[in-house]
């Protein structure tokens, strides 16, 4: 049924109140000193968003839920797909087979892993512990977002998986420049690491693409190579989230089934919005093809120009769907969980630390 004009018009304002908001959120993730420390728009937008929930919720018009609702799901699916134009299959080429055997195994690892530790040592709900896997086995806060419309869960447990992506990626950018530095530079033997290798450890097993940037950054004398490496490493994690979400989207079909908790007939749901995305990282590949084989100089800066427009709208546009989750969260809904979320992401955090680094140099010296 077409909404009538007053919904839309109510619709439009929910969606323009996120808008300010996330606004806000990307200035504030502007500032020099926020900048340094990796927090992307994303992550201050669910903050701003957590803090109007639980202080101002009750002051805007209840009609507005349906534009901030729309901005958590639709806009959400939108962003998603074009986030593709991040990535090339140029870049996956480029580390060869030993940066896609490190992705793959560090991210089914994980999250196979980490949604057993969450559920059956730490007592965390299904979708908590999925959700807080795929952010640390995937890309952070962004996998988070692609993975809860697939779960169709609440708001507050994708706050809770984003928190815990934020802290422990914040430790993260601080510990393995120290790692680097005491241990992996200067050892000899299984702990020395090449700076290429560090660097696909670093793109391997680190939440965030933001920190992921960050580490060689913050390493004295450390090589473009390091830092090419890390990045692309960490971009084949990334477009590795649709592959991830279709196989998932199968098993919870299967697992209702099996359940009988679908009385029977069970309607896989693909979650198309990822096909898209691999759809638009393959427009993107060709575009890059096209400008390095036949575009003038004029043409490729056109290009290059359009996509990295493209990419600053789709920042803004996850910002808006992070803030507008953020507004769905009530700290009341946290009450019961306790330390488990931590403990949780805690185990996960130590398996990229120590297996990643142990499964870095086995991929290296195998193939």
């Amino acid at each position: 049924m077409p909404f009538s004009p007053a919904k839309r018009k109510d619709t439009l304002s929910g969606i323009l109140f996120v808008a300010i908001f996330a606004s806000a959120a990307t200035m504030i993730a502007n500032l020099s000193v926020v900048k340094h420390l990796g927090i992307s728009p994303l992550v201050v937008g669910i903050v701003l968003g957590i803090f109007f929930a639980n202080t101002m919720h009750n002051r805007i018009p209840s009609v507005w839920e349906g534009g901030i609702t729309f901005s958590g799901k639709k806009i959400l699916r939108f962003a998603i797909v074009f986030y593709g134009f991040r990535i090339t299959f140029q870049q996956i080429e480029q580390v060869g087979i030993e940066g896609f055997m490190v992705s793959l195994i560090m991210l089914s690892s994980t999250f196979i892993l980490g949604t057993f530790l969450a559920q059956k040592f730490f007592k965390l709900d299904r979708d908590t512990s999925m959700l807080t896997a795929a952010g640390a086995s995937v890309c952070g806060a962004a996998a988070v977002l692609a993975t809860e419309p697939v779960l169709k869960s609440e708001e507050y447990k994708t706050a809770i998986a984003v928190s815990m992506v934020v802290l422990f990626g914040t430790i993260s950018m601080f510990l393995y420049p120290v790692l680097y530095a005491a241990i992996i530079e200067p050892a000899t033997g299984f702990l020395h690491m090449e700076p290429t290798t560090f660097g696909m450890y670093v793109g391997g097993t680190i939440h965030e693409v933001a920190q992921v940037v960050a580490v060689p950054a913050s390493i004295p004398g450390a090589s473009v190579d390091m830092a090419n490496t890390a990045v692309i490493v960490k971009m084949t994690r990334v477009i590795m989230i649709a592959p991830m979400l279709i196989v998932l989207g199968i098993y919870l079909s299967y697992a209702a089934k099996k359940s009988g908790t679908t009385g029977g007939g069970v309607k896989l749901v693909i979650p198309w919005f990822a096909v898209y995305f691999v759809g638009m990282a393959g427009v993107n590949s060709l575009l890059l093809n096209y400008t390095n084989a036949h575009a003038t100089e004029a043409i490729a800066t056109t290009i290059q120009s359009v996509i990295a427009n493209i990419n600053i709208v789709d920042t803004f546009l996850l910002t808006m769907a992070m803030t507008a989750l953020g507004m769905g969260t009530r700290f009341a809904k946290f009450k019961g969980l306790g330390l488990a979320p931590i403990y949780a992401a805690g185990s996960m955090f130590i398996w990229l630390v120590v297996g990643g680094f142990v499964i870095t140099q086995w991929v290296v010296a195998t193939f």
